[in-house]
């Protein structure tokens, strides 16, 4: 039984991504900002989605005004820079992109109940949770997620980046973070708080 684990793990541990696959990329910094919007817009929209199926209702999720979620876009972006030694070896990168996607909900989470007393999401009636800032099911979705940013989604996105002339991309991404800029400014002062966005620490 052991030799049959041993076995088993030695095949887990071999897992290698198809040679078909261009991931192994340096990303621009104008294209790591675009991903980082486009990973946001993703994030929101998915939770903006979840809602309506589950509430019949739209309902802005996150703390800001505009349709982002930025702890998507951070997780999104650091999985490319943090994580790229691990790009080699899916399984140990599906680990690794569940501890850094745990570490940045909970503490993303800890810092937004500290700063405003309300909580923007809670998994307390979740299974193996931790103080309701993280839970197993949404770490091991992150975790799945992690896989497809590496190997298809953010080289398909930096393939559609580099069509823009440079010029254009600039303005772009300094739109973008202008944007978002103004909108962490006002949002700090007023958070988007209410029914099904926040609930009482």
């Amino acid at each position: 039984m052991k030799t049959a684990v041993n076995r088993m793990e030695n095949l887990l541990l071999s897992i290698r991504p198809s040679a078909s696959l261009e991931y192994q990329k340096h990303y621009s910094f104008p294209s790591l900002v675009l991903i980082f919007f486009t990973f946001s817009g993703i994030g929101w929209l998915w939770e903006v989605l979840l809602h309506l199926v589950m509430d019949g209702m739209f309902i802005n999720r996150g703390v800001l005004t505009g349709p982002w979620l930025p702890i998507y876009g951070t997780g999104g972006v650091l999985i490319l820079l943090v994580l790229k030694k691990w790009q080699d070896r899916p399984l140990r990168l599906f680990g690794m992109t569940m501890l850094l996607c745990g570490i940045i909900e909970y503490f993303s989470g800890l810092a937004l109940e500290t700063l405003f007393q309300v909580r923007w999401w809670n998994y307390s009636d979740m299974l193996f949770e931790i103080q309701g800032r993280v839970c197993l099911t949404g770490l091991l979705i992150f975790g799945i997620g992690g896989l497809a940013i590496v190997y298809i989604i953010a080289p398909k996105l930096e393939g559609i980046f580099s069509r823009i002339p440079p010029k254009y991309l600039c303005l772009l991404c300094a739109a973008l973070l202008l944007i978002f800029a103004a909108d962490i400014a006002v949002s700090f002062l007023h958070p988007n708080t209410g029914f099904g966005i926040t609930t009482a620490i």
